[in-house]
Formats: C-alpha cells, sequence, structure tokens
C-alpha cells in the first residue's frame, strides 16, 4: 500500500471515529507541506468543517491527536490556521525507503497491455532540420519514453513529407542552377545541398514575380504566371505521372537528404521503429477521398477539384483534391492515418507532434476520418505544442533565415566546452573524454530548456542560460548525478556497502533525508502524470526539485565523516537511489548523465 494511501485510509477512519462522519479515500486530498512548516503531507481541513460540524482549526487538532494516539505511520503533528501538517515517523520513512532499495522495477510501470503510436519529425525533403524540428523530436521521443516507462508498448514513426509542390521548387532550382553539385563535389551535407535550391526557387521566384509586375501585371496573377513557378507545378504531375526522368531525380536529392538526416538524428539522439512516406501514403489518401466523393461525404466544384464541407461541424470548406488531380496534404495525411492503423491494428491511441499553428488541420483531419466511418478517428490526438521564437523573430525557411540543428547543436556542444574548461571540471579527462562531456552536457542543456517548458507554451531559446551550471538546467542535474557518482566510487574504493541488515538497524533520519524520500517516492506518480498529460515539463521540473533537494541534503549532512557506520551505509544507499532516479528522470528526456565531470 502506498503511503499516501494508507495516511488517506486512516484520516477516513479519523472521521468515523471522531465526527460519526463518512469521507471516502478517494474524496480526501493530500498536498506537500509548504518548506517552513514542520511535516511532509498536509491535508486542508476547510471544505471539510461541514462533515466535522465545527471549524478548520479544531477538525484539524482533533484529526492530527486521532492519527498521533491511532495511526502507526504518524509521529505528530502541528496545526496552522486549518491546514494539518503531518509528521510522518523516522521509522516510517526507512520503511518507504528500503521497499523502493529493494525494488528492482523502481521506475518502470509494469505493462498495461496497450499499445501507443508517437508521430514526432516529419520533415520535408526540401530543407535542412531547424530549431522548431528539434523541440519536435525531443518532445516526441520523450513522450514516447514516458510512455513506455509508464507500460505501453510505443511505435515511434514519422511521416516524411517527401512529394509534393515544395520539393519539385528545389528540383528545378538544382536543374537550373546546380550545373550537377553533389554533395561530395560541394562537401555540404545532403540536406543542406538541397536547402540551398529550395532558397534559390524563392529567390528567382520573387525576380520573376516583380519581372511581371514591372511590366504590369497584377501580382496575384504574377505568382501564378511567374515561369519557374509553372515548371515547379509541370513537374509535379511529371513526378504524379511516374515521369522516369523526374522520378530518378527525385530520388536522387532525396537520397542526399536522408543521409544527412541520418548524421542530424544520430546527433540528436532520438530515433524510430518505423518510417512512413507521403509518397507512398497519398494515393491511399486519394482513393479514400474518391470513395468518399461517391458515398457523397465529399462534392465536387465545377472546377474539378474534390472538397468536404464541415460547416455544419463549425468549421469551412476544405480542398482535398486539386482541380488537376493532384493530392494537398489533407489527401496524404488520411492515407497515413488508414495505414498505419492497417499496420498496427492494435493501437490504442495515435499521436501527432505537430506545432500548434496545425491545430485547425488535426481537427479537420479527424473529423474527416470519422466521417469515412474510420472508429479510431476518435483516438487520435494532436500532441500541439508553442513555437520557438528566438531575439532575431520568427524563421523562414524559403528565405532562409532558420537556424539549423546541426549549427544549433555544435554551437551548444562549443559553448559546452567553453563553459567547462572556464570552470575547470575536465581534470584528469582524455582528449576523447573531454570531446564526449561537451557533448553529453550541450546536447542535454539544449534537451533540458526545450523540455522544461509546458509544450503548449511559446518559448524563447537562450542558448547561454540553457548551458549555465546553475539554476534550472541541464548541466545542473548532470553535475550533480556526477557529484553523487564520485561519492559512489569513494564508498565502493574503501568497501563501504548497506545491507538489507544494515538498513533494519538505522533508527532516526536526518530531516534533509526524510526530504528526499518524500521525492523519490513521489517519482511514479510524476511518471504517471507526466504520461496522462504528455509532458515531458513534468519530469524535468521532478528531476531539478530532486536534484535540488539532494545537494541541500549534502550540504548539511557529512557523509565520510560519520562515526556511525549504520548510518554511513545507509546515506550511500541512499545516494544510489538517488543517482538511479535522476538518470532514470533525465533518460526519458534523452538526456544523458555523466559519471565524472
Amino acid at each position: 500500500m502506498s503511503l499516501e494511501l494508507q495516511l488517506k485510509q486512516d484520516i477516513s477512519k479519523a472521521f468515523s471515529s471522531l465526527f460519526n462522519a463518512e469521507l471516502k479515500v478517494e474524496d480526501i486530498t493530500l498536498q506537500p507541506t509548504r518548506k517552513e512548516f514542520e511535516g511532509s503531507h498536509t491535508f486542508v481541513c476547510f471544505p471539510y468543517a461541514r462533515l466535522s460540524k465545527k471549524n478548520p482549526e479544531e477538525t484539524a487538532r482533533l484529526i492530527g491527536e486521532y492519527l498521533k494516539e491511532n495511526a502507526e505511520i504518524v509521529a505528530d503533528f502541528n496545526v496552522v490556521k486549518g491546514f494539518l501538517n503531518v509528521v510522518l515517523s523516522d521509522a516510517t520513512w526507512i520503511s518507504l525507503f528500503t521497499d523502493m532499495w529493494k525494488d528492482e522495477h523502481f521506475g518502470q510501470y509494469p505493462s498495461n497491455g496497450k499499445e501507443v503510436m508517437v508521430e514526432y519529425s516529419s520533415p520535408n525533403t526540401n530543407k535542412p532540420l531547424h530549431l522548431g524540428h528539434l523541440r519536435n523530436n525531443f518532445l516526441g521521443w520523450s513522450v514516447a519514453e514516458i510512455l513506455k516507462a509508464n507500460g505501453y508498448d510505443v511505435h515511434k514513426v514519422q511521416i516524411i513529407n517527401d512529394r509534393g509542390i515544395h520539393i519539385c521548387k528545389s528540383m528545378v532550382a538544382w536543374s537550373k542552377f546546380g550545373n550537377g553539385d553533389t554533395p561530395d563535389s560541394s562537401g555540404k551535407k545532403g540536406d543542406k545541398l538541397v536547402g540551398d535550391y529550395y532558397v534559390k526557387f524563392d529567390q528567382e521566384y520573387k525576380k520573376e514575380i516583380a519581372e511581371l509586375v514591372d511590366g504590369g501585371m497584377d501580382k496575384a496573377v504574377a505568382e501564378k504566371e511567374a515561369p519557374i513557378f509553372k515548371e515547379a507545378q509541370e513537374l509535379l504531375k511529371k513526378w504524379e505521372a511516374k515521369d522516369p526522368e523526374t522520378y530518378q531525380l527525385w530520388e536522387t536529392m532525396n537520397g542526399w537528404v536522408y543521409s544527412g538526416f541520418d548524421v542530424t538524428y544520430n546527433t540528436m539522439g532520438v530515433d524510430f521503429d518505423k518510417l512512413y512516406y507521403e509518397s507512398e501514403t497519398f494515393l491511399l489518401g486519394k482513393d479514400e477521398v474518391l470513395k468518399g466523393l461517391e458515398q457523397g461525404i465529399f462534392f465536387k466544384k465545377e472546377d474539378g477539384s474534390v472538397w468536404v464541407d464541415l460547416t455544419d461541424d463549425g468549421l469551412d470548406q476544405k480542398l482535398l483534391l486539386r482541380a488537376d488531380g493532384t493530392s494537398v496534404y489533407m489527401t496524404q495525411d488520411i492515407g497515413t492515418a488508414i495505414l498505419r492503423f492497417r499496420d498496427f491494428p492494435k493501437i490504442a491511441q495515435q499521436i501527432y507532434t505537430v506545432g500548434n499553428e496545425q491545430e485547425y488541420h488535426f481537427k479537420v483531419l479527424f473529423i474527416i476520418l470519422d466521417k469515412l466511418g474510420y472508429e479510431w478517428a476518435k483516438e487520435c490526438y494532436h500532441l500541439s505544442y508553442g513555437m520557438v521564437d528566438l531575439p532575431s523573430g520568427k524563421m523562414k525557411s524559403r528565405e532562409g533565415t532558420v537556424v539549423d540543428a546541426d549549427d544549433l547543436m555544435q554551437e551548444m556542444t562549443d559553448t559546452a566546452r567553453q563553459h567547462t574548461e572556464e570552470l575547470g571540471k575536465i581534470e584528469g579527462f582524455s582528449e576523447d573524454q573531454a570531446t564526449e562531456l561537451y557533448h553529453t552536457l550541450g546536447i542535454g542543456a539544449l534537451k533540458y530548456f526545450l523540455l522544461k517548458v509546458d509544450p503548449t507554451k511559446r518559448m524563447l531559446f537562450d542558448p547561454n542560460e540553457s548551458i549555465q551550471f546553475q539554476g534550472n538546467t541541464g548541466p545542473f542535474i548532470q553535475y550533480t548525478h556526477a557529484r553523487i557518482s564520485a561519492i559512489l566510487r569513494k564508498a565502493e574504493q574503501i568497501g563501504v556497502e548497506a545491507t538489507e541488515e544494515d538498513l533494519k538497524k538505522l533508527t532516526s533520519l536526518q530531516p534533509s533525508e526524510k526530504n528526499v524520500i518524500f521525492m523519490l517516492n513521489d517519482y511514479m506518480k510524476k511518471l504517471a502524470e507526466a504520461g496522462a498529460n504528455y509532458s515531458p515539463d513534468i519530469i524535468a521540473q521532478y528531476v531539478y526539485d530532486l536534484a535540488k533537494e539532494y545537494n541541500r541534503f549534502y550540504q548539511e549532512v557529512s557523509i565520510f565523516n560519520e562515526d556511525d557506520q549504520t548510518a554511513l551505509k545507509f546515506r550511500i544507499a541512499f545516494s544510489k537511489i538517488v543517482a538511479q532516479t535522476i538518470a532514470k528522470a533525465m533518460g526519458v528526456l534523452g538526456i544523458v548523465v555523466p559519471e565524472r565531470m
């Protein structure tokens, strides 16, 4: 039985015994006691005065006296107005710690037999990954790992947007201006090379529009009549008709991009169980749209384009197939969703990690799937997240003003090097070990900063703040783990190791030790909460608070200068569980914690 449940049961018994009133366990809420008061759990009595028929302060006092007298786990209490602060016995905390210490599966819920799918990244093959993709990948990957820790069987996937007008724009620009350029000949990563030609297309497109407008053409018309844009449209038609030359160029340029993506994903530390490609799902989407047209779910306009009317759903009309028969993003997403449920028929939920600017898109997608008769449409969920802002403003891919993911990760690693060398935290490291540490700290800082914010919130990324060794940062937590690892190495060198018999001899604890055990006991609850809300920020806040609390203990309590061998052995075992919990919590965030710093 959990500590909280036992305490709630005892409070329920108190109401029955003292006030002849029924208060169900599930109706009792406990909260952590504020730091300035003694105790660990606080029961707020104001809402229950109607049951006790006494004022909140008197209610709290009577319940406290009952618990102290009748509840084995309660040693004392104090009342602050209507707040009952419960002080648990040292024996209770020791028993709780011993249970965690013996539990080989602490930090992992047993399998619940349910499957879920988490989609993230989902890039276009006309440009490299950027800062926005970093938040997307880190968030999606972390949510997948948190769900795994909650007992789910998780499938990590992405949809690669490898076709469409935007891809054709890069292809047209490379054909016109590339002069046979390749990643090998240019010395550039393939995704960056192709991205350069996407930017080049936009530059030439704007020039042509300006020339047409100078010649007297309306701008809106000029945007459609610009020769280079028409070339891209024609190339898309050729691609959909499987024109051999077009298809070969498409495969070649996409191949360059995939090689570049693989390098970036490896640096990010993210992976996928299965890849889906728009080029393989859009035809299924088109078939579904045409079936829906036959069934009267969709309608065709005079120009031949196919639409869905969602005005009865409080939305508007949405294009599904263009007049020339080519598909749009929605068409592809319909096909992808159907294919995934065919591939994995047991998944209980499909989670899409996509920025909040696409909220309307997914609302429409899920309604369309429901109209097509797919019951699982109700199990599709859009994990919407806010954009990442920079001091320089919003990013625009086609203008080449994005913050490149590779460049940013390298900058973070370089900054970690500078900070670490300045603080002298690499004494005794070989060059390879130091390089690995800089990467661990730099990427850890980046991930932690992007994940510690509620996913729904827009955020400003500050590279310098993220890399600090003090405050709510990844490096602070990583340094705490390294500090504990050093303690454990020293304990091993001098042969100090706790057994269950040693823990049974322990009779008292320091206040800071009880505070840390309280936090350790909270990890499973925080893990469940993070899984239920798809919120890695809950784990980030938890592990920061745990690291802070352990550092407070470290400052207040002697470890190796302790004469009492039982207390010494407990503190080593206690430190080991803290280190393991930090590693597990940071692990589901995708962050490596070093053994040495």
